[in-house]
């Protein structure tokens, strides 16, 4: 995943407060067990040394998506009264967290967004279509889209007689007319978002005939046909149940792609492992994309430069003297480096080789 996203939490000096909490609506009781849950973290905050400014920054955000109902997380960044940032998660956290440290700490809030992917969700019909356009990570459609051509002579004449031939035709120009318009507008929606994958729902000949143009209009995304469409509001629930399970495959099938990509490095000696490996990559500005497993719970502690985010270390003498240096976790100097740089990110996926849990493609070798 991209990880330009991030950079918003490192442009803040100071310590910097980092929450991630289970903001899931399961039942009636959820807004109350939210309201303890975030006094109990706001006082360790202030027990860490937390400013009050940024406190209450994050009392006016906390919350999550209220309108999204089930499962759900949310992170929250801010430092000096200024909410640096808000993210939704498609799931909790593992457990609810909140620390105040000289950097952000976006660990749940990457590996929860490496699984989300951006894309498009089109109800069609022979009249036109739906378009929703969403960015990886939300709950929210980004755009909504609704393409109506003309509906004349959309549906086929049942007697016969002679004019029966040139309905037909008529017909089918309409119907390929009308989904010319949406596959521009499916296009347009699919760029604004960078959509890995479009999925469609509704008439099956309205799709042929979409299908066709949509390779024409050579979309960089797959497209997958699942079943709903329009048509009311089972059509509706149908499409998004379907979307729900096939974002999961399409996650799936993108580590597992990921993890023989670097696998396949491994071998050309275009990738490393372990921390001192990592670091050493990173000090030249050497990591194309960095890969950490999920459980850091023996994240060892690191040194980190204020003036050059590039630079890990074992030691503050090792630095050079290139601005103040600070101790944190290796993830959360790791993840600094890589979105300054411009690397991406992967999660590591279990059974992975990879020393301390850490790993990365390089950009170039020597």
């Amino acid at each position: 995943m991209e990880l330009d996203l991030l950079r918003p939490l490192y442009e803040a000096e100071g310590p910097v407060v980092s929450v991630h909490l289970d903001t899931s609506r399961l039942d009636h009781d959820a807004d109350k067990r939210l309201e303890v849950t975030w006094r109990d973290l706001r006082r360790e905050l202030a027990a860490q040394g937390a400013d009050e400014p940024s406190l209450a920054a994050l009392d006016a955000a906390v919350g999550g998506s209220p309108h999204v109902v089930g499962p759900q997380g949310e992170s929250l960044f801010a430092a000096g009264g200024v909410l640096l940032g808000a993210f939704t998660l498609s799931e909790p956290p593992p457990r609810n967290r909140a620390v105040v440290r000289p950097l952000a700490d976006p660990l749940e809030t990457v590996l929860d967004l490496d699984h989300q992917l951006p894309y498009v969700v089109v109800a069609l019909d022979r009249e036109g279509g739906d378009i929703d356009a969403y960015p990886a990570g939300a709950f929210d459609a980004a755009t909504s889209r609704t393409y109506d051509g003309s509906t004349l002579h959309i549906s086929r004449v049942r007697g016969g007689g002679p004019s029966m031939a040139s309905y037909h035709r008529r017909s089918v120009n309409l119907w390929t007319q009308n989904a010319s318009g949406v596959a521009a507008e499916i296009a347009e929606a699919a760029q604004a978002v960078g959509a890995r994958v479009v999925f469609v729902g509704g008439d099956p000949k309205a799709l042929g005939v979409l299908r066709e143009l949509l390779t024409a209009q050579k979309i960089d995304a797959e497209v997958v046909d699942v079943p709903g469409g329009r048509g009311g509001d089972d059509a509706l629930a149908a499409l998004r149940e379907a979307v729900d399970a096939r974002l999961a495959e399409a996650s799936r099938r993108s580590h597992e792609d990921a993890m023989a990509a670097y696998r396949e490095a491994l071998a050309q000696q275009a990738a490393v492992h372990g921390l001192p490996a990592v670091a050493d990559a990173f000090a030249p500005g050497n990591v194309r994309t960095l890969l950490l497993h999920a459980d850091r719970g023996a994240d060892p502690a690191k040194w980190g430069a204020g003036g050059d985010p590039k630079l890990i270390a074992s030691s503050p003498d090792a630095l050079g003297g290139h601005g103040p240096a600070f101790e944190a976790p290796a993830s959360t100097l790791l993840l600094r480096a890589a979105t300054l740089t411009g690397a991406t990110f992967s999660e590591l996926l279990p059974g992975t080789l990879a020393d301390d849990g850490a790993a990365a493609l390089l950009r170039y070798t020597t």
